[in-house]
């Protein structure tokens, strides 16, 4: 009798977990990993972009070969903080409050806000966070994280720090600060490009603005060290369940410090191709737009890169952060591919503005034209059952927004969906990049500027309501400002009717 009951009650537990199902645990199991790669200042020059014809990108390109890249793809705000807010929040600017670099932190900001890594984990997922991710290191976002000195390596921060003595100099066309036992136990003397400060001249941080090869290994670089502990997790055999991996760049952002070797892949400086100017760019601009060209909030001034020669020499050094962290991502996607997570893993590689290097005179990110607002944005469907219907080498023309890799991530792996995400999934763009669609992308540069993005035109509204239209396919330098031609004003109402509110 005992046996029977014995074997009634074992039925109906067995009945009940088959009405219930599977656990959440059993569900997160079965979802793909994500590889969530951020690349700092990293604008359009990579290979597969053609944005500069002497870029090393291999891995990158290599990368854009298995999924889908954008070629049309926005940040949400010109500036670190501001894009990375976006991204993780799924909320632009407009709505977080967080616009600029000297807005506060998303966490402080919108502290009821559940970033991404967050909706991970409360799906069942193991999160791990390494290097810049968020504006500033985010600690209690990941699970597991590792964020060692990126800025200024192989360089401490304490290293580069001006002394009292020093400081005058800092400003004045003869800078000098020595540091005695810096990487390899050589004596530097900063910034190695001898130019002045335009930024932060009575600032005894270090000048970022500097460039130049160090005599190190990458394992003397942060970007380095986080590539070394990305891949140590990939390796780990103990580990359950389906992960949220972040991996964030620093190179090619200021100080463009790279190991030597990396500048040897590249031409000498004076065979460095500049990128493209109009000497009279700005005449057709306001005097908002042309302040906003001039001032060195970001960097430096084109004038003190011109005065000094040093035009070339930062190009190159530039190409040469970029081939750097171009080798760390090369390393990860090996480590990723050589893992046992090779064929159910999303690799997402971003970067979460642009740069420029002399276009409208300016140095640095926080402009409205699309070298500030165009990033790389490359997209690969998990392997796993071949993942059908997802284009293999595709290439998208249609805008979209780093804020729409929130909703499409949730969307490929499966997760509880969130309605106050403001992006829009990009998994219909990933099995047909090919087709049209009204989309705008949408940036942010300090409240009541805006520019949209569409397939053909791009618009720029500044708080003063002076304007900007450039058509995209004839005029990819942006160097005519069609706003004020008759003939175009149609276009520019369009734009005006779709402006979001501030």
């Amino acid at each position: 009798m005992k046996d029977v009951k014995r074997f009634s009650l074992i039925s109906m537990i067995f009945l009940v977990a088959l009405r219930v199902g599977p656990t959440q645990s059993t569900n997160a199991a079965s979802r793909p990993n994500v590889l969530f790669i951020a690349v700092d200042d990293l604008n359009d020059w990579i290979g597969c972009l053609a944005g500069h014809p002497q870029t090393v990108t291999p891995n990158m390109d290599r990368l854009a070969k298995r999924g889908v890249l954008f070629t049309n793809a926005h940040c949400a705000a010109p500036a670190c903080n501001p894009s990375r807010a976006a991204i993780f929040s799924g909320r632009n600017p407009n709505q977080t409050g967080v616009y600029s670099n000297n807005s506060p932190r998303i966490r402080s900001a919108q502290p009821d806000l559940v970033l991404l890594p967050q909706h991970f984990q409360k799906a069942g997922y193991r999160t791990l966070g390494t290097g810049k991710l968020l504006h500033s290191k985010p600690k209690g976002v990941f699970q597991e994280e590792f964020f060692p000195e990126q800025r200024w390596s192989p360089f401490s921060r304490d290293q580069v720090e001006y002394s009292a003595e020093e400081l005058p100099s800092k400003g004045s066309d003869h800078p000098r600060h020595v540091v005695e036992n810096g990487p390899g136990g050589r004596r530097y003397v900063l910034p190695l490009n001898r130019m002045p400060s335009d930024r932060n001249p009575q600032n005894p941080k270090g000048e970022s603005f500097d460039w130049g090869p160090l005599p190190v290994a990458d394992t003397a670089m942060g970007d380095g060290q986080i590539t070394d502990w990305a891949i140590k997790q990939l390796k780990q055999k103990d580990a359950v369940g389906p992960f949220f991996l972040a991996v964030g760049y620093y190179r090619p952002h200021i100080p463009l410090y790279a190991p030597q070797r990396y500048f040897d892949l590249l031409p000498p400086t004076d065979e460095i191709e500049l990128p493209a100017v109009l000497r009279n760019d700005l005449d057709d601009l306001s005097p908002s737009a042309r302040k906003w060209a001039l001032e060195a909030v970001t960097a430096g001034a084109h004038s003190t890169v011109l005065r000094f020669r040093q035009w070339q020499a930062a190009v190159r050094a530039y190409l040469a952060c970029i081939a750097f962290v171009d080798a760390q991502i090369g390393r990860l996607l090996d480590g990723l591919d050589t893992s046992a997570h090779a064929e159910n893993t999303i690799v997402v590689l971003w970067g979460d503005h642009g740069w420029h290097l002399g276009e409208k005179q300016h140095w640095g990110k926080w402009t409205g034209w699309q070298r500030s607002t165009r990033v790389p944005l490359i997209v690969v469907p998990a392997k796993r059952n071949g993942q059908p219907g997802y284009a293999s080498g595709g290439r998208c023309r249609q805008p979209v927004s780093l804020v729409d890799l929130y909703p499409t991530l949730i969307e490929l792996c499966e997760l509880p969906k969130k309605a106050d995400l403001v992006g829009e999934s990009l998994v219909g763009l990933l099995a047909k990049p090919d087709q049209a669609t009204d989309r705008l992308a949408v940036t942010f540069f300090d409240p009541g500027n805006v520019s949209l993005t569409g397939t053909r035109w791009h618009y720029i509204r500044y708080q003063d309501g002076s304007e900007e239209l450039y058509h995209v396919g004839d005029d990819p330098h942006e160097w005519h400002n069609l706003a004020g031609s008759p003939s175009h004003q149609e276009v520019v109402k369009r734009f005006r009717r779709r402006l979001p509110p501030q």
